[in-house]
């Protein structure tokens, strides 16, 4: 992995492995840190790592505790704070969005229904909300658990953009606490709506979602139409 000081335009390696590397993210707060993953088959692979920008601190995000737990396709939340990513437990079986605050290691999971699992997930800029882009058949969430993958019938995967929405928790109904590998794991809820039908787009083509600044639309692309275009779907108009 290769630091380069823009200024100067000094490159410095900082991370040297035998892993292939790859998904880099800066953090949006802050500049000296980067989120990265080991890539390869996500069942046989620590993925989720942070590391600072001179080589120090490198750390695992997500332990895995079972056999086919996956974890992966992570990002940062907009107050560079937590990393969130797409947990199963085991593939293709039990579906989380997840996610641990670097700062505490607080962790939290929100379960997600087979239907509703998503390529991507991304999250608004105040961490209100969460954006799904749905899967094809060929997705996980179309298939029976590792080691002997099937395609189910019928099929239980969901090709729409989704809009999640953390349920709220009180005192009066508070979150779940679970431990998980000698961790204390909250578990919220989400509230999933669909935004728009992607039935006939091509999943080989992966929408990736963004929601905007003023959480009003969700942006993302599709080759629903034939050729790849970018689109956005009005949050607030689908509540009407």
């Amino acid at each position: 992995m290769v630091v380069t000081e823009l200024k100067s335009g000094a490159a410095k390696k900082v991370h040297y492995s035998t892993e292939w590397l790859n998904h880099l993210q800066a953090s949006p707060t802050d500049p000296y840190r980067v989120l990265f993953c080991h890539e390869g088959a996500w069942h046989q692979v620590d993925r989720v790592w942070t590391i600072r920008t001179d080589g120090t601190e490198l750390k695992l995000m997500h332990q895995r505790t079972m056999p086919y737990e996956i974890a992966g396709h992570e990002f940062f939340s907009y107050d560079g704070r937590w990393v969130w990513y797409d947990l199963q437990t085991p593939r293709s079986k039990e579906f989380w969005l997840a996610g641990v605050n670097i700062e505490t290691g607080e962790r939290i999971r929100y379960p997600v229904a087979r239907e509703h699992w998503s390529v991507h997930f991304n999250i608004s800029r105040d961490g209100r909300l969460f954006a799904g882009d749905g899967g094809g058949p060929g997705s996980v969430a179309n298939q029976t658990p590792l080691p002997q993958p099937k395609t189910l019938n019928p099929p239980g995967n969901g090709q729409w953009i989704y809009l999640f929405t953390p349920a709220s928790t009180s005192a009066s109904a508070p979150a779940e606490t679970i431990e998980v590998g000698g961790e204390s794991v909250k578990v919220g809820k989400l509230e999933a709506e669909r935004l728009v039908d992607l039935s006939k787009h091509d999943y080989r083509l992966e929408p990736n979602v963004t929601i905007t600044p003023d959480n009003k639309w969700v942006v993302f692309r599709s080759n629903m139409h034939g050729q790849a275009h970018v689109y956005a779907v009005e949050v607030t108009k689908s509540r009407e």
